[in-house]
């Protein structure tokens, strides 16, 4: 019997074991916030972007973005937030939430643009969405997102 063969075995199911880890990694986990709207509730599955590093990031990159989910950016404060579409490929949609949850504005943005997208007040969180979504979802400018866990 090889005696190399038990040694080439361990080395083979660690770098099994390490990719597999890796890929689990790269997945995203999401948490489902609900909008209340005046046709009802509406629940969306969202990835939760709350460090400088993940805002930054954002949907960067990506593919794609299956409906029904999205990116929800959480901020310390209300402020003037300012979005940019460079790196990111998905087409999207925006909606501006103030810190009580009410969504202040909704905007479509193209992909790789480089124009900002501000909001006209102040908002503690910016959701996207696939282009779209907030209209298929009959979700409007002055519903409520539940965003109480995001505080």
């Amino acid at each position: 019997m090889n005696s190399e063969f038990p040694r080439r075995m361990g080395i083979r199911s660690l770098l099994i074991a390490s990719i597999f880890l890796l890929a689990c990694a790269d997945q995203p986990s999401f948490r489902t916030i609900t909008i209340q709207t005046t046709d009802g509730d509406a629940s969306l599955a969202v990835e939760v972007a709350e460090t400088a590093e993940e805002r930054q990031r954002g949907l960067m990159f990506r593919k794609s973005l299956a409906d029904g989910k999205g990116m929800l950016f959480v901020f310390e404060r209300d402020q003037i937030l300012s979005f940019w579409m460079k790196n990111t490929y998905i087409p999207l949609s925006i909606a501006f939430i103030a810190g009580d949850g009410r969504i202040a504005e909704i905007h479509d943005m193209e992909p790789l643009s480089l124009a900002s997208v501000r909001s006209s007040r102040s908002c503690r969180y910016a959701l996207e969405v696939p282009l779209g979504w907030f209209a298929r979802a009959k979700i409007n400018v002055g519903d409520t997102a539940i965003l109480s866990d995001f505080n």
